[in-house]
């Protein structure tokens, strides 16, 4: 049996959490607590498994409990957060405490919202049940740096080749380590993160603070060039489109695949055909099975392809599925996949 603790100062909140997670017959909500220092004490007497934490409370603020949490006694951790700009914000912040996933709530009709979310919400919390929290190492600041050659790999200056990505759960950290490995000049990247729409825009940004590459959430018709990472908008998918000898992107609102949108089968599975053996693709921490398929057609193009590997993964659903299906030339920890993507992206260019 799962054990959760609910933390929100939200009476409504706490009842609609407590009565969503509590159908599941795999899990009991063992308690819920006002605030972080009534949370403290349960945490010591219940000893829960994962516990729903909200971003913004009275006495303590969910992030500095989180960040006491992580250093002490880490625990899995799902966020509870606002659909607000300053909501998608302090959820970065968490997920680069240690958070392993969140949940948004709306700010009004909260009832609504979260029942539309209940199985996503359930499935989120099973998830993190087998996560492996982590603190994040503390970083000194998020401005844009040159970052270093790595494995000796030169620098790039071509557009025929395309580093394609996609994570979900634990991805948002994972995806940073990637991009700061980078040179300001290495092949251009696509990604797909599973985000929602009112987050994408500020994860974005915040990776173009962290890396040497240009990042950006991709627009419509975008044409796709060296020393840029475009990230799929949440809520629409990311597809890559040959544009005479570039891409372009294209953003999709067909319907989510695998309950996803943005999905990565579905940018996987556009690179695929427009980039083929030009391409390079990377698996990363994430739940579910979303890109195993788009991956195993990556394969079957001659695209070279890496997994990020269970021991540095937040969640190896992804990354394990992948492998499983027969998609995945390598695994790797997380901290050679970019080093090894530049390698690859080094290697004599297929032309179609």
């Amino acid at each position: 049996m799962l054990r959760v603790l609910v933390i929100d100062d939200s009476a409504l909140v706490r009842q609609m959490l407590s009565s969503i997670l509590s159908q599941d017959r795999d899990i009991e909500v063992v308690g819920c607590a006002p605030d972080p220092l009534v949370a403290r004490e349960m945490i010591k007497r219940l000893s829960p498994d994962v516990l729903t934490l909200d971003v913004e409370m009275p006495r303590m603020d969910g992030l500095t409990f989180l960040d006491n949490l992580m250093r002490l006694h880490p625990l899995p951790v799902v966020m509870v957060s606002s659909l607000t700009e300053r909501g998608a914000q302090v959820t970065m912040d968490a997920l680069a405490l240690g958070a392993v996933d969140f949940i948004a709530k709306p700010k009004l009709d909260v009832v609504r919202g979260l029942n539309v979310y209940a199985d996503e919400i359930v499935a989120k919390v099973k998830a993190a049940a087998q996560a492996r929290p982590r603190r994040q190492a503390p970083r000194s600041g998020e401005a844009a740096r040159p970052s270093p050659v790595l494995n000796g790999a030169p620098h790039y200056r071509t557009t025929d080749r395309l580093i394609t990505i996609g994570a979900s759960a634990g991805g948002t950290e994972a995806i940073r380590v990637v991009l700061e490995s980078m040179p300001a000049d290495a092949p251009a990247i696509v990604i797909t993160q599973h985000i929602p729409a009112e987050f994408s825009r500020a994860f974005a940004e915040r990776m173009n603070r962290s890396s040497a590459m240009a990042v950006c959430e991709a627009s419509d018709g975008q044409q796709v060039v060296t020393g840029h990472a475009y990230i799929a908008p949440g809520g629409r998918h990311l597809v890559i489109e040959r544009s005479g000898a570039r891409w372009r992107c294209r953003l999709d609102d067909g319907q989510p695949v695998r309950r996803h949108r943005p999905s990565v089968d579905v940018l996987f599975n556009s690179v695929a055909q427009a980039a083929g053996a030009n391409a390079v693709a990377a698996i990363l921490t994430g739940m579910g099975d979303d890109g195993a398929r788009g991956m195993l057609e990556l394969h079957k193009a001659g695209a070279p392809t890496l997994a990020q590997d269970e021991a540095t993964c937040v969640v190896w659903g992804m990354p394990g599925a992948a492998v499983k299906m027969g998609g995945v030339d390598e695994v790797l920890p997380l901290d050679r996949i970019a080093g090894r993507l530049l390698e690859l992206a080094n290697r004599e260019t297929v032309r179609h």
